[in-house]
């Protein structure tokens, strides 16, 4: 009797503790429990990371006529929603942690995002993003969003799976040093096709831009991308800390914040060295940086701002700008 019952709490134990570690998802809603459909504007507010800009968030609410504003992140909780109620007049704020794969399959889940007025992914880890939301109605819901013309933004790992490619962080952070050293190195995981926005068609974004020195592994992504053949065109967008891109359904983007703003990528051509284990070669990158205040348009990869050039050999960066500084 004794061995059953001994049985039955360690069966009951690890139930529990298998239940712990394979969460479904937790959706937290203030403001009116009954959803409103309102008439929506569409627009994407790209965010570099670190402090969030009240004026981005300002114009997603503006954008989603008062409706429902809904945030998805695949872990944490719930401090978004105080933020936003404050700031914004909403029918509703609701936060959706979906953290796995199970969770994402569950069709309550992508019906609570279809419901959506305007759509926030937040930062974290966006390898989780890929691993758990990629080739699921989470994924799907998005896209649907997207095409029916709602807001959408995302700061630092949301941004990040904003743009065609994608850096998928599988193996952690990768570095500007060693991504120019070896390229192929194992930190350099690129992913693609999870958010369908137009005019992101051929980018990949990278985030917590001049704060952290990710130009150089900006770079050795974008000369991946053209060494596997994965595109034959490839462009790049680095938004700043405290920075954000506003970017309107033509294309057309205005930068905001107190960071230090947007650059803009365009290799001329292919690398001439993009091999592993060796540092990389790659020259004539044309480089637009863009402050807070100024304009861009990455439909006609134009703007105002300060143009300069960069050249990679065997692996060591070389800036041709006006102070020669990186950033």
């Amino acid at each position: 009797m004794f061995r059953r019952l001994w049985v039955f709490i360690f069966v009951l134990g690890y139930s529990l503790l298998s239940h712990a570690a394979d969460p479904t998802h937790q959706y937290f809603r203030i403001g009116n429990s009954q959803d409103v459909t309102t008439k929506t504007q569409a627009g994407f507010a790209l965010m570099g990371g670190g402090a969030d800009l009240d004026e981005a968030f300002l114009w997603m609410c503006n954008r989603s006529g008062g409706g429902d504003f809904v945030v998805i992140r695949a872990t944490g909780v719930n401090d978004y929603n105080p933020y936003i109620q404050k700031l914004c007049k909403l029918n509703s704020v609701a936060t959706l942690v979906i953290p796995n794969r199970k969770a994402a399959e569950d069709p309550k889940v992508a019906d609570y995002i279809r419901h959506a007025e305007a759509l926030f992914i937040s930062g974290g880890d966006q390898s989780n993003y890929i691993k758990y939301w990629q080739g699921t109605p989470v994924q799907d819901a998005v896209n649907q969003l997207i095409k029916s013309g709602v807001p959408v933004g995302g700061t630092s790992a949301g941004l990040a799976v904003m743009g065609q490619f994608i850096f998928s962080a599988m193996n952690d952070s990768a570095y500007s040093k060693e991504s120019l050293a070896n390229p192929y190195n194992d930190r350099v995981t690129i992913a693609h096709d999870f958010l369908a926005i137009p005019h992101l068609n051929d980018i990949i974004t990278d985030t917590h831009f001049a704060k952290r020195d990710r130009q150089g592994r900006l770079i050795a992504f974008m000369a991946r991308i053209l060494q596997d053949g994965m595109s034959k065109q490839i462009r790049g967008v680095g938004i700043d800390e405290k920075s954000a891109a506003l970017m309107e359904p033509d294309g057309s983007m205005t930068i905001i914040g107190t960071g230090k703003g947007a650059y803009f990528y365009s290799p001329r051509h292919s690398p001439a060295q993009c091999l592993a284990g060796k540092p990389l070669t790659f020259d004539g990158i044309a480089v637009l940086k863009v402050a807070t205040g100024g304009h861009f348009n990455v439909a006609t990869w134009e703007g105002d701002g300060t143009e300069y050039t960069l050249d990679v050999t065997n692996g060591v960066l070389i800036v041709h700008s006006p102070d020669g500084r990186p950033y």
